[in-house]
């Protein structure tokens, strides 16, 4: 019983983390973003400010069932894809309930929350979100095929499915997988830049353009779910990345180190990129990420 209690409340500061650090990760790139335009931008902490204004408020629209659960499908996707993933190594407090076969998971619940919000803002019956959704799944077709690939390589090369066991045998190796299986990580960190939409795959809202697309018809605390889950998701990602190929973090500190050196590749490639129409997108995606991908199956099943 009291190790139950112990990992659940282990869970409920990884959110309470994974919140903080997300939020203190995208106001920061306001900050970077708007120091590179040459303009002085927010604070770093705005975003918390922001959150807190939005929860406050109340909104008068609503479009049915499913316009309220879209926002909560994305937070429950954020939610259970950072319980499942170990935030530090060898950790009895942060290993959360990862499991054997927890990347297959993985792949499937990473899916969940965007085509939760696709129902629940097509029934908005806003032609902004309904267009957004439409350049969202379509994109989203584009950036998971080199992702799934480089999972795909990894469970080939290394024979497991466990996060846990992948961090382990960086550990006894000694050396990270980024450096071990050079065109896994590439692979995955080029399809990592559709992942969080920045420019130039900010097609799915762009708000000179949509309005901010499927967020349109939402406001309020319902913004402030989506602001949330995508703080929570955003440092779920990122802690996948840093335990799948950079060997994890012993302690917070090496934790947050890792986790922003990876969040500014996306930012710093987007403030020098044009946005892309949907179809040069999925171009991108379906060339050299997927190229990069395949070569790291032939990789690890012949090598």
């Amino acid at each position: 019983m009291e190790s139950l209690l112990y990992s659940i409340l282990g869970v409920l500061v990884s959110l309470i983390l994974a919140f903080t650090v997300g939020m203190t990760y995208m106001g920061l790139s306001r900050k970077i973003t708007a120091r590179i335009q040459n303009r002085i931008g927010p604070p770093f902490y705005q975003n918390f400010i922001d959150a807190m204004k939005l929860y406050s408020k109340s909104t008068g629209i609503h479009h049915g069932v499913m316009h309220h659960l879209g926002p909560a499908f994305i937070m429950v996707t954020s939610v259970m894809s950072l319980m499942i993933i170990p935030i530090l190594n060898d950790s009895a407090f942060f290993t959360n309930m990862n499991f054997h076969g927890d990347l297959i998971f993985l792949l499937y619940i990473m899916t969940f929350g965007p085509l939760g919000m696709a129902l629940g803002a097509g029934q908005t019956g806003n032609p902004n979100s309904a267009i957004g959704v439409t350049r969202g799944l379509s994109q989203m077709v584009g950036f998971e095929i080199p992702w799934v690939m480089a999972i795909i390589a990894l469970m080939i090369r290394y024979d497991t499915s466990s996060i846990v066991d992948i961090m382990n045998i960086q550990a006894d190796a000694g050396r990270w997988i980024m450096f071990s299986s050079p065109f896994t990580f590439i692979a995955a960190l080029l399809a990592m830049l559709g992942m969080f939409r920045y420019s130039p795959f900010d097609i799915v809202g762009a708000p000179t353009e949509l309005a901010s697309g499927p967020m349109s018809e939402n406001g309020g605390k319902y913004l402030f779910t989506m602001m949330s889950s995508s703080s929570i998701f955003a440092f779920a990602k990122l802690t996948l990345y840093v335990n799948l190929f950079m060997g994890g973090a012993d302690n917070l500190l090496v934790l947050i180190i890792k986790t922003f050196a990876l969040y500014m590749v996306p930012l710093l490639y987007g403030t020098v990129s044009p946005r892309y129409r949907t179809e040069q997108a999925v171009r991108y995606f379906w060339g050299w990420p997927s190229f990069f991908g395949l070569l790291a199956i032939l990789y690890a099943v012949f090598f």
